[in-house]
């Protein structure tokens, strides 16, 4: 459970034992404001994150009610209490704050750029330097975050963006054709060097695949020859 709480006045929500009186017992809580590993927001507000023993799991929040207008933004919001009405009269809840959105051209464009320089001039090296660390980091955030945004303006084409693939992608397995989800699971390779080469030509074929897809719904350009290149490289 996620839940927000705006008050006049943060302050007297950092006393621990007094928060947590009122509930049962947990296994670990943290304070995000109070540590430095994560760094914390430090925007005014005081969290208690609370797994409990029962398997629960709850993230308490306090706010100052001036962020009032900024919070209640999330189509989720639902309000429990109210009790100085205060609080302006919202939608039901829905996903609407977390659907699909439509890319631009510009958009498309960085995401192709930012997958094929990945393929062609970070991950190669770092094989041959065989930095496995480095090597498995690049692969997520050059190649996978962008084949997972392609994957999901093509899902969205698909589902008149009224739908989400959640956090992570983690919906994917329902949006995507089996064998091409098939194919995907192949990218997450083992430590083997050789393998995790032959998964760059995979990573390629479904970006490619995907993106001109999208690209044909808007009329948009894959960048086939600067793809070509990358793999001739």
């Amino acid at each position: 459970y996620d839940i927000v709480n705006l008050v006049t006045d943060v302050e007297p929500f950092k006393d621990e034992n007094y928060i947590l009186s009122h509930f049962g017992e947990t296994i670990i809580t943290q304070k995000p404001e109070d540590m430095i590993y994560p760094p914390p927001v430090g925007d005014g507000r005081y969290n208690y994150n609370m797994q409990f023993i029962d398997g629960n799991r709850i993230d308490l929040s306090f706010f100052n009610m001036n962020r009032i207008g900024e919070l209640t933004k999330d189509s989720l919001t639902e309000v429990l209490l109210d009790k100085d009405h205060i609080i302006p009269n919202l939608l039901d809840p829905s996903e609407s704050s977390y659907l699909i959105k439509q890319p631009t051209e510009k958009l498309f464009n960085d995401c192709c750029d930012e997958f094929i320089f990945g393929l062609i001039s970070h991950i190669p090296k770092t094989i041959w330097r065989k930095e496995l660390p480095l090597l498995k980091a690049y692969i997520d955030v050059v190649l996978r975050k962008p084949l997972i945004n392609m994957f999901e303006w093509d899902i969205g084409i698909r589902t008149g963006f009224r739908t989400s693939i959640g956090k992570g992608g983690r919906h994917l397995q329902k949006y995507l054709e089996p064998e091409i989800y098939k194919e995907f699971e192949q990218t997450y390779t083992d430590s083997n060097y050789d393998n995790i080469w032959n998964s760059l030509f995979l990573f390629y074929k479904l970006f490619k695949k995907t993106a001109e897809s999208v690209a044909q719904e808007y009329a948009f350009q894959f960048p086939e020859e600067a793809g070509k290149r990358a793999l001739e490289f």
